[in-house]
């Protein structure tokens, strides 16, 4: 069985959202409690989540029980410096895995179903990219081969990663299902998504 780390991406400045997202509610639940429960739903160790902006605010209100909370204190330099940072845990704790598999904290609705399917291509293809084929683009949620792992420390800005997996599309495979790839950046996003759950 190949062990995958799992690391969450929610160190963002929720810029465009001028409220740290982290802690929008939907329901009784906030936006990253979501995604962590997602996470368990697959499995129920090896979860790591990044937080930069707002990282006490979001420990006092969210309770991150068997998650490894990694600290990224360069989170003003894109999505990519929190993927290095929790590399850079990996390797500096000796962990050892067969790769990585990144969530990101405002895709709230990528579905339990999809997320098994990526794992059971990296099964039968360990040495692959298993991305996300958003049409014209690949993407998140995605997982990384452990050999990859000396490369993701060299990418650089928000689309870091988003631009490491286009460049090497010989070597990503994507899972046949689909899912909803809602990312949300926006009060429009949120009510948007809001208004297709509670119709």
């Amino acid at each position: 069985m190949d062990k995958i780390a799992i690391l969450i991406l929610a160190g963002g400045r929720s810029s465009r959202m001028k409220t740290p997202k982290q802690l929008l509610k939907i329901g009784d639940k906030y936006l990253l409690e979501l995604v962590l429960e997602k996470a368990f739903s697959i499995q129920k160790s090896n979860v790591f989540c990044v937080l930069g902006n707002s990282s006490k605010e979001i420990q006092e209100k969210i309770s991150f029980k068997n998650i490894t909370v990694i600290l990224n204190k360069n989170s003003e330099n894109g999505l990519s410096s929190s993927i290095i940072s929790g590399v850079k845990y990996i390797q500096k704790n000796d962990l050892s895995f067969d790769g990585i598999c990144v969530l990101l904290a405002d895709q709230p609705a990528i579905e339990k179903t999809y997320l098994k399917a990526m794992y059971q291509l990296f099964k039968s293809n360990n040495s692959k990219i298993i991305a996300s084929n958003y049409g014209n683009i690949l993407g998140v949620p995605v997982i990384f081969s452990k050999k990859y792992f000396p490369q993701l420390l060299l990418i650089e800005g928000d689309k870091g990663a988003k631009e490491f997996i286009n460049a090497k599309k010989n070597d990503v495979l994507c899972p046949e299902l689909n899912t909803n790839f809602i990312d949300i950046d926006t009060k429009e996003d949120f009510n948007s998504y809001k208004k297709s759950i509670f119709k």
